[in-house]
């Protein structure tokens, strides 16, 4: 296997004085961070398989069974950048209605150092409605690695039941009194294999390498509230029609994951912005308000990319063409002029949804709902796909590309090579299929985030990053500053055709696409009326710890009273009592 691997730190330290000239001092804390990986000797790769788990507890009451996913947790002794970096995770798909799931879910990942790992496998039962529930933590704990490791082969490891669902293994117990369940002690089966030397010369920092999975969600819920309709099609990119010949549609709401081949350029680095005094209290939790809205960010990310009987996911061993044609299937080809905002997480997981300004659904926030309200991540912004009318044709970019002076930029009309949008194109959308040849689409992406503002400087490395991961496909970028007219415009024309295409969507524009004298601030207008609105519900923080002070007195006093009922004679013991008193006086 092989990966690309990190710069040297000469080599980083030159573009770390190149970047962070960019932004003023007069700019909110946040943003970009030229933090280098700190360096360490290449380490080891190792695959983790998540094979099974059995007799794990019944989660749901109704369903007399559970909904079991494992979210593993990898630990080493390597250094972060920051404290705030997020920890490096998996999470498997989840098991409909099982409490012996069989998963089978590899991930491997590179630079595990000599020192050793600790593995934390997390099993939870998913709540589509609710807060899902933790059924235990199975742990893996190995001190030292070698080239001569042997492995962990289907090993099967206890599932502690400390800190979780009371309720769940309550039921558990009594599932088992009554003989239909054989154990009361659930564990999971897991192997790690050792692949070799990690390549490279950097071995700074554990990384995601495969599999390339992803997964698609669907809410007919989120989907009634945002006034979003989907054209079904049958897997395949071809729309479904009734026997009428009219298209079939329903209310959905579609949010996608990619993971792509890691690890991602080191110097994509970017911590959220400080715009407003409330934000940080929302991304460390601190303070009534910060909590408040930490957890209904949280809560909003779960439920947007939880895992139902609808969620559809597959996997690559890496990316190939294969790949692309599925992010092209993901983001419907170049069908209705969608626009999508995403976020790439620093193991390069790309979580994306169409959610623009003109989407109308109520988020607190687009990119922190899709970061999951981590502090640090590796690029934002939002995207969109275009199919273009000659695909071996060099485009204006790639002819010009070397010569002084020319813009970094170019747009379609200016050139003989039309796109769709904003033209018709014979032979795709919207009266024929698309054709499924990456070669055919380009993708346009840029850094419009107000809540990470990602580093225009760093935009030629996304798209070469990009183009790596989906082969075939043509990537152009967009600085959300110097071409902010040009991306207003071509927007435009994607919302134009949305319209034109028949794609019901609820509008509600947010904010004045002629407005581009700064980064786009649609998520600081989302994140302040968040706060506002929960400060309205929370009227006052004293309120609130006056009502957690009661609670607290009254969960006490109910406790002492239990107490003393506990304690009290009971009738017939207090009876023999006064009996035996009766007789000794006699």
């Amino acid at each position: 296997m092989s990966a690309s691997t990190s710069p040297s730190s000469a080599a980083m330290t030159a573009q770390d004085d190149t970047v962070s000239q960019q932004e003023p001092p007069s700019q909110p804390e946040g943003g970009y961070d030229p933090t280098p990986v700190p360096h360490a000797p290449p380490g080891f790769t190792l695959k983790f398989t998540f094979h099974s788990a059995h007799s794990l507890p019944i989660a749901d009451i109704g369903t007399f069974s559970s909904d079991p996913y494992v979210l593993a947790e990898l630990q080493t002794s390597l250094p972060t950048r920051h404290k705030e970096d997020p920890r490096l995770q998996m999470r498997t798909p989840t098991i409909s209605r099982c409490t012996d799931p069989v998963w089978n879910f590899d991930w491997t990942v590179e630079n595990v150092p000599a020192s050793g790992f600790r593995l934390r496998a997390k099993v939870f039962d998913e709540d589509p409605a609710n807060h899902d529930d933790k059924l235990g933590v199975a742990t893996i704990d190995v001190d030292r690695l070698s080239k001569d490791w042997a492995g962990i082969k289907e090993q099967k490891i206890k599932v502690k039941k400390r800190r979780g669902s009371k309720r769940a293994y309550t039921m558990h117990a009594m599932t088992v009194a009554a003989r239909k369940a054989e154990s009361m002690d659930p564990w999971v089966v897991i192997s790690v294999e050792l692949l070799g030397r990690s390549p490279g010369k950097e071995g700074g920092r554990c990384y995601t390498i495969g599999p390339c999975w992803w997964t698609k969600h669907y809410s007919p819920l989120l989907g009634m509230l945002a006034g979003r309709k989907e054209d079904q099609d049958d897997g395949e990119g071809d729309i479904q029609v009734d026997k009428n010949g009219k298209k079939i549609s329903r209310y959905n709401f579609q949010a996608n994951q990619l993971q792509l081949r890691g690890p991602t350029p080191p110097e994509l680095y970017h911590r959220y912005v400080e715009f407003r005094p409330f934000v940080k209290s929302m991304y460390t939790s601190s303070g009534v308000k910060g909590l408040l809205l930490h957890k209904a960010l949280h809560h909003q990310h779960e439920r947007v990319y939880n895992f139902s009987r609808t969620t559809e996911w597959g996997q690559f061993s890496e990316p190939c063409n294969e790949m692309t044609l599925k992010f092209l299937d993901l983001v419907h080809w170049d069908r209705g002029g969608r626009i999508f905002t995403y976020v790439i997480t620093l193991d390069a997981l790309w979580r994306f949804t169409e959610t623009g300004k003109e989407f109308g659904i109520d988020m607190l926030s687009k990119h922190t709902m899709h970061s999951d309200v981590s502090v640090y991540i590796a690029f934002s912004g939002e995207f969109f796909v275009r199919r273009l009318k000659h695909p071996f044709k060099k485009t204006t970019e790639e002819e010009d590309e070397g010569k002084k002076g020319f813009s970094r930029f170019f747009h379609r009309h200016n050139s003989d090579n039309e796109t769709h949008p904003p033209d018709d194109i014979d032979g795709g959308p919207p009266e024929d299929d698309p054709p499924k040849d990456p070669r055919y689409y380009e993708l346009v992406i840029d850094n419009d985030s107000g809540t990470y503002r990602p580093n225009a400087k760093l935009l030629p490395t996304l798209k070469k990053y990009l183009q790596t991961q989906l082969p075939g496909l043509h990537v152009v970028t967009l600085d959300c500053q110097a071409d902010a007219d040009k991306m207003a415009e071509m927007k435009q024309e994607q919302r134009d055709r949305k319209a034109a295409e028949g794609n019901t969507v609820v509008y509600r524009q947010v904010k004045d696409d002629s407005d581009s004298s700064s980064i786009s601030s649609s998520d600081e207008e989302d994140l302040e009326d968040a706060a506002r609105e929960h400060e309205a519900r929370t009227r006052d923080d004293h309120v609130l710890h006056a009502l957690g002070h009661q609670a607290k007195e009254h969960k006490t006093a109910k406790v002492h009273h239990f107490k003393d009922l506990l304690h009290r004679p009971k009738k017939s013991d207090a009876s023999a009592e006064s009996a035996s008193a009766g007789g000794s006086a006699k």
